[in-house]
C-alpha cells in the first residue's frame, strides 16, 4: 500500500515539475522543449531524483540541468503550494537521453518498414 502512495506522489511530482518548468526564467531553461521523463522519490519522501530530458538530445539536457539545478528552490517552493504535501522531498536533476533514443528507435523502424507508417 505504501508503494502505491510514492508511486502516486512520483507521478504528481513529474506533473506539477513540467509544468513549473515552463515558468522558470533561466536563459539555460527557457525556450527548450525538455520534459521530465520519470521522478525516482525516497519512501520517507526526502529527495527525489527527476530525470530531464531534451528534444535536441543530451547535451542540451545536461544544460537545462544545470539551469534547473540552480532553480531548485523556487521548484521546491512551487511543488509544496501546488501539492499539498507536508514534506517537499529535496530534488536533484538528471540529464536523460531516453527521448532522443526513443527518436532513434522510430527512425530505424522506418527503414526497417520503407518508411510506411501505415504498416502494421
Amino acid at each position: 500500500m505504501a508503494g502505491y502512495r510514492i508511486d502516486r506522489i512520483a507521478e504528481d511530482i513529474k506533473r506539477e515539475i513540467i509544468s513549473i518548468m515552463n515558468e522558470v526564467k533561466d536563459p539555460r531553461v527557457q525556450g527548450r522543449l525538455l520534459t521530465a521523463v520519470r521522478v525516482e522519490v525516497t519512501n520517507d519522501l526526502s529527495y527525489a531524483k527527476v530525470y530531464i530530458s531534451d528534444m535536441q538530445g543530451i547535451e542540451g539536457a545536461k544544460v537545462a540541468v544545470k539551469g534547473l539545478a540552480s532553480a531548485a528552490g523556487y521548484i521546491r517552493r512551487e511543488l509544496g503550494k501546488n501539492l499539498h504535501i507536508r514534506k517537499v522531498p529535496e530534488l536533484t536533476f538528471i540529464a536523460d537521453d531516453s527521448i532522443e533514443h526513443g527518436m532513434e528507435i522510430i527512425e530505424k523502424l522506418k527503414d526497417i518498414t520503407g518508411g510506411n507508417s501505415d504498416a502494421h
